[in-house]
């Protein structure tokens, strides 16, 4: 099938690279020239782990091409994925310009039967956008479908290649015959792809991801309470992880989420509900627990200090709002970065592939590392901030003769308590005792 996938974004580069995995010839179209000449050129411009092997295959084999041109990009198209920006306005709506603005060339240019597919993630009532931008331009024959992405940063191609679910909105028989087509290679083993109206489809996403967020600021006010009361968020978690009603996954506490989604999705849902004149309390507090996460994070750091820490160096583990990935977009740690400069601090930072990305904001603001124990010289203290493997199992010895004081504030629980007891350091975490050296 012949797939052009509009945007070259995180969404769209792994969702073209891996529909051309399954044997689709896919062309990605982006206006940025600069970008699509990279990656003509085999330049992967994300990390993402088995996303650049499979991108090379399958540039190499021709499945997978690059142009700046809709049109030529379009042609022969069965089916049109919109993977485009939809960046938060300042009241939290999501900007739909660039997607109506694609809408709006599509009703020009296509011209027979095509499927147009929303992947990025948009409001409800964007399908019907859509669809009206498209016919009021002249598009004729075609389809809008919803099809929402659920990709995880650090395994976005193995979710891809083998979904827990995929969700199509539309009420088209014929679209629903082509997108089952589409994704059946990728659901052999038997995961279901769900089949339902587009706005429920738009509604899924946003539901998806505000639910993810709830769990992660629920557990963050557990860790909180957990520091009044003497109890132990690990144990907790432990506890009710354990419980096939809530699962194990993001009950993790820590110094608040961030990334791509999670912030721009909530806020977009919170919106929405406003709109439709509802006042949705649990995001309210979801929203607001995630900020003084942050907060309470950085004034952990403050108080140890006595509040002044003017010309202390600060070395910082962690840029990426998560392990395993590039992306420091909503990071808490960009916060704690901020917060710790306005009050006089120095930062010595190091993260395992953020740093490009975190250099076009801070230049020359911090010390950027060439590695975790570069960062550590000559600082007064330890912040970490993304859990990378790489910090799990540190020289404990050689943090000792780094840092001037034996200091760490962990703010994603990566060392146990017990261990740092031994070690002789003074040791914050979230939801856990303190030890003081």
């Amino acid at each position: 099938m012949k797939i052009a996938v509009v945007g070259t974004g995180y969404v769209g580069l792994v969702t073209g690279t891996c529909f051309a995995e399954t044997g689709n010839e896919v062309i990605c179209i982006d206006v940025n020239e600069q970008k699509v000449d990279s990656l003509n050129k085999g330049i992967v411009p994300i990390y993402e782990p088995e996303l650049e092997n499979l991108f090379a295959r399958n540039t190499k084999q021709g499945r997978l091409k690059f142009t700046t041109s809709l049109a030529d990009g379009i042609q022969g198209a069965k089916v049109i994925f919109l993977a485009l920006p939809t960046p938060p306005g300042e009241d939290g709506s999501a900007d739909l310009q660039y997607v109506l603005g694609v809408a709006q060339q599509l009703g020009k240019l296509l011209q027979s039967y095509t499927v147009v597919v929303n992947k990025s993630t948009v409001p409800v009532g964007t399908a019907d956008k859509v669809r009206n931008t498209i016919s009021a331009n002249g598009g004729k024959e075609f389809d809008v479908v919803s099809n929402p992405e659920f990709l995880r940063e650090g395994v976005a191609v193995e979710d891809f290649m083998k979904p827990e679910r995929v969700v199509v909105g539309t009420r088209s028989e014929k679209a629903r015959a082509i997108m089952e087509e589409l994704y059946e290679p990728f659901v052999r083993q038997g995961n279901p792809v769900i089949f339902m109206d587009e706005r429920s489809a738009e509604v899924t996403k946003y539901a998806a991801n505000a639910f993810l967020a709830t769990k992660i600021s629920f557990m963050n006010e557990i860790a909180n309470l957990c520091e009044k009361v003497g109890a132990d968020v690990d144990n907790i978690r432990k506890g009710i992880g354990t419980d096939s009603r809530i699962g194990k996954r993001f009950l993790f506490a820590g110094a608040g989420y961030g990334g791509s989604c999670f912030p721009k999705d909530v806020n977009a849902l919170f919106h929405t509900a406003k709109e439709y004149e509802y006042n949705f309390r649990i995001l309210d507090a979801v929203m607001a627990v995630n900020e003084w996460q942050r907060e309470k994070f950085f004034q952990t750091i403050i108080s140890y200090y006595k509040g002044n820490i003017k010309g202390k160096t600060i070395a910082l583990w962690g840029l990426a709002f998560k392990p395993n990935t590039d992306d420091i977009r909503e990071a808490p740690a960009l916060y704690i970065i901020d917060k710790l400069i306005e009050q006089g601090a120095k930062i010595r930072a190091y993260d395992p592939e953020a740093m490009p990305n975190a250099k076009r904001i801070y230049t020359d603001k911090i010390y950027f590392a060439e590695n975790e124990y570069d960062a550590l010289t000559g600082a007064d203290s330890l912040a970490i901030l993304t859990e990378w493997n790489v910090f799990r199992s540190p020289d404990f010895s050689k943090i000792t003769s780094l840092l001037k004081e034996k200091v760490i504030f962990d703010g994603r629980n990566l060392y146990h308590t017990g261990a740092m007891k031994e070690h002789g350091f003074t040791y914050f975490s979230i939801g856990r005792e303190t030890v003081k050296s």
